[in-house]
């Protein structure tokens, strides 16, 4: 079972990781229209720490944590930042973060449903799909305020 928990939350890991370098490059481009930075700051931090945590219950398991997102979240923010030519930036960058906190939000959601966790393990991709879910929130508001 260990080296399956290990896989799913390296994958839970890698999409966070995703989301996390969104959040940055959000940052890039954001002009603080709607106090924006201050809360794509906030998520990234909040990522960053989940994140770290991830990896520490891959490291308990005797697995060996990823370290980088995926190609799939690569081409995510490239494509993004080649819409933002032909759009504002800031509704670019919300319209991704929407995108990919919906993404994130399944994810975690499938990898619960199909697996049985630790109550650590658990716990922590509990947090990382409340953190998803409030991603996700916080795009709807911002694109209805847009």
């Amino acid at each position: 079972m260990s080296n399956q928990t290990v896989k799913a939350l390296n994958e839970v890991t890698e999409t966070m990781i995703d989301s996390y370098k969104g959040y940055e490059k959000c940052l890039e481009i954001s002009q603080d229209s709607y106090g924006l930075r201050q809360n794509f700051q906030a998520r990234a931090q909040e990522r960053g720490q989940l994140i770290n945590e991830l990896q520490g219950e891959v490291r308990q398991l005797g697995g060996e944590p990823v370290v980088e997102g995926s190609i799939t979240g690569k081409l995510h923010r490239s494509f993004t930042k080649f819409s933002s030519f032909f759009q504002d930036d800031e509704k670019a960058a919300v319209s991704a973060i929407d995108d990919g906190e919906e993404y994130l939000a399944e994810k975690i959601e499938n990898c619960l449903e199909s697996n049985n966790f630790s109550a650590s393990t658990q716990s922590v991709l509990q947090r990382a799909h409340a953190s998803a879910k409030a991603g996700e929130r916080f795009a709807d508001m911002i694109e209805g305020r847009m």
